[in-house]
């Protein structure tokens, strides 16, 4: 049962925004890096990497060089990434042929991939795509050549479900996209990377406690 001292507590946590949750993952991108930024909530990791690192943005379609969302004002109907959403393009951008992109994704090139999921389990695996009656689930795309093609894989998504089902798994319960490929997940409640021993938190949003975060967690955590 509910208490009123669990509602206070509840009332107390403040989980990250979508862009909040963004912006944490690009604090831990490294100078020099070349990056690619999978569907959804990833793509809003380039509007977050300040001036002070140069990161180059990849994404599959063969842009090279992508820089932040543009406004409305300044939308090139053209320059799109791979799920379809308007980009802007650094100066020095470049694209590609389709099948030199996946070269260098499948070549080792890139330093990180950033992908959503539907579920990760406490080993890396990710599931990311499922099948649908009405085909509005995400199909497999390029990311099981991202997956193990990127030296680092991590995955930026929200910890729970609509209904407050959990994402971070002992098992994943979709089909899987790559098996112990992920290294670190970053959630709207929490930053974990992925040991030997399972999920190890590394940071966790305004107000969450240790009980708060393993409630909404089906594998066991470590602090």
């Amino acid at each position: 049962m509910t208490t009123l001292t669990d509602n206070a507590l509840n009332e107390s946590v403040k989980p990250w925004t979508r862009h909040e949750m963004a912006a944490r993952l690009a604090r831990d991108i490294s100078d020099g890096w070349f990056v690619n930024l999978g569907i959804g909530i990833p793509t809003l990791v380039a509007n977050y990497v300040g001036d002070d690192k140069e990161v180059i943005f990849h994404s599959e379609n063969g842009v090279i060089g992508i820089g932040p969302a543009p406004g409305e004002d300044d939308i090139e109907p053209w320059l799109i990434n791979a799920g379809k959403q308007y980009i802007t393009l650094k100066q020095g951008g470049s694209y590609v042929h389709h099948a030199d992109s996946f070269a260098m994704i499948r070549g080792g090139h890139l330093d990180l991939c950033v992908l959503g999921a539907y579920d990760v389990s406490k080993t890396g695996d990710i599931a990311n795509w499922a099948l649908s009656e009405t085909d509005t689930a995400p199909a497999v795309g390029g990311a099981m050549d991202l997956a193990v093609g990127a030296k680092r894989l991590w995955v930026l998504m929200e910890h729970t479900t609509k209904d407050g089902k959990p994402r971070l798994m002992n098992q994943c319960a979709y089909p899987l996209t790559a098996s112990g490929a992920v290294s670190r997940v970053y959630t709207n409640l929490a930053v974990l990377d992925i040991s030997e021993t399972g999920f190890r938190v590394m940071d966790m949003a305004p107000g969450v406690s240790r009980e708060y975060l393993q409630e909404r967690t089906e594998a066991e955590l470590s602090f």
